[in-house]
């Protein structure tokens, strides 16, 4: 199976003791939670605990976004009017290209009806606001392309990766160095081609493993 780029949020929001993110409108509070997730299983359990939480809370709907293709998409409204809720937030989500992540947005009713129109609007909105808050990561497939060099050729092969702006693992030191370097299927020959020419082709080639590597987005 092919291993696709995706966008993901890390972590939690709120984490650490770090309030939700609050959004208040017609004295009803919104508190937008938002996690990283890859089962339906870990948003239950994550959803348990926010509701447990803010056990007087009268609604709680949720949405998430699962898969590396973001091919398995839920909602709930929790009892606000159909479609007014869940599917708002569901549509934050998509709406920033985001998927393995989970949004519940705490409603506390201030006594004014919104109506339908206005339900949307806020929950839309809170969700945003949420996932705008939370540290974004880019999932890249790389591979491993191991490079075995004499000590000699370590320094014009580090400066090299630095110049090229590549990622690295744990260089291994014996009686030669190996240097795992992190490429993408697409410029792993051009690399090693590279890295041959420098070396007046005295470097030795493996490659290892397909992986997801985090890279963050700023």
């Amino acid at each position: 199976m092919t291993m696709e780029i995706y966008t993901t949020i890390t972590g939690e929001i709120p984490n650490g003791g770090v309030s939700p993110v609050l959004y208040e409108i017609q004295r009803s509070r919104f508190l937008a939670y938002a996690v990283h997730a890859e089962s339906e299983d870990e948003v239950r359990a994550w959803l348990q605990t926010v509701k447990k939480e803010h056990y007087e809370a009268r609604h709680v709907p949720y949405a998430m976004i699962l898969g590396e293709r973001a091919d398995r998409q839920r909602s709930s409204d929790d009892g606000e009017p159909g479609g007014t809720a869940g599917s708002p937030v569901l549509e934050a989500i998509k709406a920033r290209g985001i998927t393995n992540a989970a949004v519940a947005i705490v409603r506390y009713f201030g006594g004014i009806k919104l109506g339908a129109g206005g339900l949307i609007r806020a929950y839309a909105h809170a969700a945003g606001l949420g996932l705008d808050a939370a540290a974004k990561v880019r999932m890249t497939p790389l591979q491993t392309m191991y490079v075995q060099i004499d000590y000699d050729l370590l320094t014009p092969v580090e400066r090299y990766i630095r110049t090229e702006g590549l990622l690295t693992e744990e260089a291994a030191y014996a009686d030669k160095v190996t240097l795992p370097i992190l490429v993408s299927t697409s410029t792993a020959e051009m690399h090693r081609d590279a890295l041959t020419n420098l070396t007046a082709g005295r470097a030795q080639y493996r490659l290892g493993e397909k992986k997801y590597v985090a890279v963050p987005l700023t």
